[in-house]
């Protein structure tokens, strides 16, 4: 039983996400606030965290940003859209051409990084869209959606969609296909996140909203010209021995123990791999966000391991999660394309 430091009679534990035992268990999510525990109600962010409410100001680190230093509300309140990324360079190139797709003043001009003060993440704004990069792999996504999450809620935005848009290896798919990924499961195939938070495994859940990939999936619809799908994404922790891969400084299997591992994958429903997902799930979803993976598919890891496209091949292919994210702003937005 895990020990807790607040008292009892203000919280409710959450329910444990892998098994039907009455909280709280060794694997259950820590207590919450009752009153955090209704996102639908509202459209509220949800922060689980009964300490931020002890805080005289919260300062969050690692996007220069802070409650006393910054209106957040007036800042960030009317955010709609997050889409986020492992690059800066990408996270920018996407919030200017959000800022042609919507129609914005000064779309072709450049856009300021909210996070200039800091040399770990970038920030870009385009209307209702914010566009944000993460990094590469689950502790350092983890940090920022830690700080931005706690933006979202003290800035009191409502009705939140969240996007991670980026690349990806397919798996017994073409390159240049985008993955809405449906489930984010590890490197066994389990829908499952595990976080060692003190000294307790705490396994949390990766599922995203399917109304939302579904959603996804009837705008890629109208850009025919490369193939979209819905399937499982497997995400590691790492990109050479973790995925798999021959290449790496270090490899201790043999070529058919990697193509049989993959292939498992594949029967698995697991349809490309990278490294943000299921961080990304369970934080989006312990905290009422409604979540997407969308990742093209840089190459067929069952044909190979190495990325051998042209840099212009592969900047076109970065373009196609990009299009299909801005065809659903826009339709959510309720305007129509230009011919």
């Amino acid at each position: 039983m895990p020990r807790l430091c607040v008292p009892l009679w203000s919280f409710q534990a959450a329910l444990c996400p892998t098994s039907t035992c009455p909280p709280p268990c060794r694997h259950c999510l820590v207590p919450q606030p009752i009153s955090s525990l209704s996102p639908c109600r509202t459209g509220l962010v949800l922060v689980r965290n009964p300490h931020l409410d002890l805080m005289e100001e919260d300062i969050l680190y690692h996007l220069d940003l802070g409650t006393k230093t910054h209106n957040l509300p007036a800042m960030f309140g009317d955010i709609k859209f997050v889409c986020v990324g492992g690059s800066p360079n990408r996270m920018r190139a996407f919030a200017q051409f959000m800022r042609r797709e919507l129609g914005l003043a000064g779309a072709g001009e450049d856009v300021a990084d909210i996070c200039a003060g800091s040399d770990r993440y970038a920030m870009y704004r385009a209307g209702p869209v914010l566009s944000i990069s993460h990094g590469m792999g689950i502790p350092s996504i983890s940090i920022m959606l830690h700080e931005l999450i706690k933006l979202l809620h003290h800035a009191k935005c409502r009705d939140v969609t969240i996007i991670r848009i980026g690349t990806s290896g397919g798996l017994g798919i073409e390159a240049g296909s985008v993955v809405i990924t449906d489930m984010a499961v590890d490197s066994s195939f389990r829908p499952r996140f595990e976080q060692v938070v003190l000294d307790d495994v705490v396994v949390r859940s990766t599922e995203l909203d399917k109304d939302l990939a579904e959603e996804l999936l009837t705008c890629s619809r109208d850009i025919p010209d490369f193939p979209t799908l819905i399937g499982h994404t497997m995400c590691t922790y790492d990109f050479y021995e973790g995925q798999g891969r021959l290449d790496g400084a270090l490899c201790s299997f043999s070529s058919e123990k990697k193509l049989d591992y993959l292939r498992r994958a594949y029967e698995a429903g697991v349809r490309n791999i990278e490294m943000e997902s299921t961080a990304f799930a369970a934080l989006c979803g312990l905290c009422g966000l409604k979540a997407a993976v969308v990742c093209v598919a840089l190459l067929d890891r069952l044909q190979g391991d190495q990325i051998r496209a042209s840099h212009e091949v592969l900047w076109e292919y970065q373009q196609r999660p990009q299009r299909l994210i801005a065809a659903f702003i826009r339709k959510r937005l309720g305007l129509v394309h230009k011919a």
